[in-house]
């Protein structure tokens, strides 16, 4: 913006030096005409206009000096719009591609989602409704994850090693049984690998 606006001051200010050049240059060739049509006889009249040409033609050089340096700025100006415009195009595209990403990411995530939530009810259809229940309430109460495997002798939602004592506990107890971490409270889910 900053680029487009110096561009566009440039052009307005040459379009004004151009006027002022412009204006200079049609008072020179009235007074010439006037000088070359012998209308003016008085030698002092004569004198001043001659003096007024030779003035408005330093005056003209002036202005057209003030232009050459405005065009010159101008087309500084309006080469560093091009670039900005150019790096501006090229962001602009690297934000479309992410975006069409993003946007691909989502509908992938959304397709993992509904598939994902269509396994959940069925397999939470084979779940008792009472530890359903008491998975639902732990899931809210802890961020999300009711239930964590016991992995290494460690608790996967706590990352909490449990005591020896509970170890035996869990060891003894029946495979169906819903066993829980002391610490968390979460479900434990047991598995080959959890150092019973």
């Amino acid at each position: 913006m900053a680029a487009q606006t110096e561009e566009s001051d440039c052009a307005r200010e040459q379009t004004k030096a151009e006027q002022d050049v412009d204006q200079v240059r049609q008072r020179a060739v009235r007074d010439q005409q006037r000088l070359d049509s012998g209308a003016v006889t008085s030698p002092k009249d004569l004198s001043n206009l001659q003096h007024e040409i030779a003035s408005l033609a330093k005056r003209q050089g002036d202005l057209e000096d003030v232009v050459l340096e405005v065009m010159e700025r101008r087309e500084a100006a309006q080469e560093r719009v091009n670039e900005l415009t150019g790096r501006v195009a090229s962001v602009q595209s690297k934000i479309d591609d992410a975006t069409g990403r993003r946007a691909a990411a989502f509908e992938e995530i959304d397709g993992e989602v509904a598939s994902v939530t269509k396994e959940r009810e069925v397999v939470a259809a084979s779940v008792p409704a009472d530890l359903l229940k008491l998975y639902e309430k732990l899931r809210t109460q802890q961020g999300g994850i009711g239930a964590a495997k016991l992995y290494a002798r460690t608790c996967q939602g706590c990352r909490q090693e449990l005591a020896i004592t509970e170890l035996n506990e869990i060891r003894s107890a029946a495979p169906d049984t819903v066993v829980r971490c002391e610490n968390c409270r979460r479900i434990l889910v047991r598995t080959a690998e959890s150092g019973l």
